[in-house]
């Protein structure tokens, strides 16, 4: 999946110190990219070293890496650098910048030495923030040390987590439900903060669009009949399975049509008295596919899911949960529960479509426990002007059987967490994902202008996996 994010690779070099040393580093730096399977654009043709040193390189470069769309600006000091030309083209750039340099070797017979790298890092660093750009630092380790490549591939994560942010459009299906207040948002502020913009259409248009498909006896709703009865036990009838399907098709146009990458509806209860159905089959199985959807028009939370999705490349699919009720014996197990907004990828055992739910008495729900692992849980949310990114860890743990999608998981300290949710600014929804990435989230946060948050006092132990002191932040 790396792949799908393109880095601009900009090796420097100053003149003062070896160009032939930096120039030899430079080409192991990218022989080692090719190995990892690093996509991207190089600069070999700028000038004769192909490094960045000068004014007119870097213009060439800009002009170049804007072209190609780039999506990070990877700098390797390779001696000492040109601090003032990386920082020049950062700027041009507004993308998630990533600094290493090679570890120095050792000084030559006469005590010289050939490149000087950790000073030009000091240097460049500084300059950086002179010109206010937020920037990655992957700190001076031999280019075969194991943690520059883990350094590398976390860094194309948090420019996923970037680039999705940044180009996310949700289709807004209703307005939120009356009686809940708590997922009001701010569609200005969301648009003039983060560029995140909202599609809203009502009801009666995705209802239009159900009708249009089943009229036409649309073959992707036997299509995805036919997937629905593979991934889980069908305890309802055909026709409200074909109602099911039709919903999720017509989900899945209307954000084709509107340009979206996620979705949130008014689940209740407007949709039942149109459709006679519940949304939760239908929107997990577009959380199978890579489009989130969320009930109870929970922008924030949609928002949460794709974070936290694009933070494990796409690899593990999120969760989109309440968080309901503490454990009957374990005095920091939790339970994560929903009518259905699993992906059924996610099932510890095989899911199925009950006739009905105990909170709504409607077909359209999904039942399965989700799978058992360490799971990072993630909340973005804001009011009054301030957003923040709510991040921590938890792992599954056993409990009693539950209706719904459900997972019990256990926290380090429960109390921490439920006060955490109650003086907000966040809400009963929580995004999971079976994946550690607290991390890279953590570091995205400096790129999207949200303030991260943790629930356990675990900040110390990010920035040491950051710094690359420790393996894992789980313990």
């Amino acid at each position: 999946m790396t792949q799908s994010i393109k880095l601009g690779f900009a090796p420097t070099r100053r003149n003062i110190f070896s160009a032939d040393a930096a120039i030899e580093y430079a080409n192991l730096t990218r022989d080692k990219l090719d190995k990892m399977g690093v996509n991207y654009v190089d600069i070999k043709e700028v000038n004769d070293d192909g490094l960045l040193y000068d004014d007119a390189g870097m213009e060439k470069i800009a002009a170049k890496f804007n072209a190609e769309k780039i999506d990070g600006l990877f700098l390797a000091n390779e001696n000492f650098g040109t601090e003032y030309e990386c920082a020049r083209l950062a700027k041009k750039l507004d993308v998630p910048v990533l600094l290493w340099g090679p570890k120095d070797e050792a000084p030559a017979a006469d005590g010289s030495r050939l490149r000087d790298t950790q000073c030009g890092l000091f240097a460049i660093g500084k300059v950086l923030r002179r010109f206010q750009i937020p920037f990655t630092y992957l700190v001076n380790v031999d280019i075969d040390d194991p943690e520059f490549e883990r350094g590398v591939n976390d860094f194309i994560k948090v420019c996923n987590i970037v680039k999705t942010f940044k180009n996310t459009r949700i289709l807004q299906v209703g307005p939120r439900p009356f009686d809940f207040w708590s997922t009001m948002v701010n569609e200005g502020e969301l648009l003039e903060k983060f560029n995140i913009s909202l599609s809203p259409i009502p009801m009666t248009e995705l209802v239009e669009e159900i009708h249009d498909l089943q009229a036409k006896h649309s073959a992707e709703i036997e299509t995805t009949i036919a997937t629905l009865k593979q991934v889980a036990d069908i305890d309802i009838s055909d026709k409200d399975l074909n109602m099911v399907a039709a919903l999720k098709v017509a989900l899945s146009h209307k954000m084709t049509e509107y340009g979206c990458n996620a979705g949130a509806i008014q689940c209740w209860t407007a949709l039942q008295d149109e459709i006679g159905i519940l949304p939760y089959a239908s929107e997990s199985l577009l959380q199978d596919e890579g489009t989130p959807v969320t009930c109870e028009t929970d922008i924030h939370g949609v928002i949460s899911e794709l974070l936290v999705e694009a933070a494990t490349m796409g690899d593990q699919k999120a969760i989109f949960a309440d968080v309901n009720c503490r454990h009957p014996e374990n005095p920091n197990g939790e339970l994560l529960q929903h009518l259905g907004v699993f992906p059924f990828s996610t099932a510890k055992n095989k899911p199925s479509l009950p006739k009905s739910h105990f909170v709504f008495d409607y077909p359209g729900s999904v039942a399965l426990q989700a799978q058992d692992g360490e799971y990072t849980l993630c909340r973005f949310d804001g009011d009054n002007g301030q957003y923040n990114l709510l991040l921590g860890n938890a792992k599954s743990c056993e409990g009693p059987y539950e209706q719904g999608t459900y997972l019990w998981l256990q926290f380090a300290n429960l109390n921490r967490f439920e006060t955490k949710l109650v003086y907000g600014p966040y809400i009963h929804h929580m995004a999971a994902v079976r994946a550690d990435v607290v991390p890279v989230l953590y570091e995205a946060c400096k790129y999207l202008g949200v303030t991260p948050d943790f629930y356990d006092p675990i900040e110390d132990d990010v920035k040491a996996y950051l710094r690359g002191d420790i393996k894992s932040i789980v313990k």
